[in-house]
């Protein structure tokens, strides 16, 4: 997580949907932004995000009318991708009409926030052959907003983690979005050693016959030197060597963290540690995604580690929403000198 300085969106309030253990919330509240409504389905994801933030989100979004939603400046989420089941030439509302984003995009309609803030898998800007990616700008544009999208990748943003994600981001077309760009990346070197814990009930190292390191693996290799290489480093396998069967060096970065998946080393990948083989921990997972120490982490492990793996990183969206603020309060700039401009005008 970045610290930063100054409460730059303390005049903001903001949703959060598909809300999952509250990473955009982390985020957006960084810079004093207020949550002001939530919604999430999974009941352990709920638990934790009651723990974190004493706000308890809502239930199915689907179920949830626009009009009971409070006005807010921000909506933001990390929703589920689905192909749109309409072919032909329907567009708009008709075209996404029984998927996730529909439920988005009647909210986006119903109350026009300044900015609509999205998160997606790197894959859909294949999905459905790249229709899905198409019908969420198209739908979108037609609610008047003027759209950017980019893959970002978070090992180039201060944490040890290759983890390509897809950031959407919509703004009001009555907002001057000339400037904008998505944030360059800022290739800190970082490894995943400087995320390990030394002590947790979590930590079980791997005993098997079936490891094999590489032979052409040496730990005073100069493709290491002394400054970490922001990319995961596969030194070994275990069995086949499938998803979640690698072994990867800590001065590297982490594989992505994801949700399921088999293998010994599910969910996080395997790591060599002080020359043993585990998994990373909960409070490790927490950290390659830029969670902050104080976050509370649900006690069902199985539970934990699916929930950082579906989640955000959080360094990621504080970079964006840097970018997004100086687009923001500029034009707040602008309309403020233009009303004390008018003749209009009254102190």
């Amino acid at each position: 997580m970045i610290e930063i300085k100054g409460k730059i969106l303390s005049n903001y309030r903001f949703i959060d949907l598909f809300a999952g253990i509250g990473g955009f919330h982390i985020a957006l509240s960084s810079f004093g932004a207020k949550c002001i409504f939530a919604s999430e389905l999974d009941k352990f994801a709920i638990d934790t995000y009651i723990e974190n933030f004493n706000i308890e989100p809502f239930g199915d979004i689907t179920t949830i009318k626009e009009q009971e939603i409070p006005q807010h400046d921000i909506l933001c989420a990390g929703f589920p991708c689905q192909a749109f089941s309409i072919s032909g030439k329907q567009k708009g509302f008709d075209d996404i009409r029984g998927s996730l984003f529909f439920d988005i995009a009647r909210i986006t309609a119903f109350h026009k926030p300044k900015v609509v803030f999205l998160e997606n898998v790197k894959n859909l800007i294949n999905h459905d052959e790249g229709r899905t990616l198409k019908v969420i700008v198209e739908t979108l544009e037609k609610l008047d907003y003027t759209v950017f999208s980019k893959v970002l990748n978070s090992s180039n943003f201060g944490l040890p983690q290759n983890r390509e994600r897809i950031y959407i981001v919509a703004f009001l077309k009555n907002i001057d979005t000339t400037n904008f760009s998505f944030p360059s990346p800022i290739n800190e070197a970082i490894s995943v050693n400087e995320i390990l814990e030394e002590n947790s009930p979590y930590i079980k190292f791997i005993q098997r016959n079936d490891i094999e390191m590489y032979k052409n693996y040496n730990f005073q290799d100069t493709l290491f030197g002394k400054i970490a290489i922001n990319k995961p480093l596969q030194i070994g396998k275990v069995n086949k060597g499938g998803q979640g069967e690698r072994i990867y060096d800590t001065r590297g970065h982490a594989i992505t963290l994801s949700a399921h998946g088999g293998g010994i080393g599910a969910k996080t990948g395997l790591y060599l540690i002080g020359g043993k083989i585990r998994r990373l921990t909960p409070r490790e997972c927490a950290r390659v995604q830029g969670f902050p120490e104080d976050f509370k982490i649900n006690k069902n492990a199985s539970q934990a580690y699916k929930q950082f793996g579906n989640s955000v990183s959080i360094n990621v969206l504080q970079k964006i929403l840097i970018e997004v603020q100086k687009i923001i309060g500029k034009n707040e700039q602008r309309t403020i000198k233009r009303f004390a401009d008018s003749k209009e005008w009254v102190s």
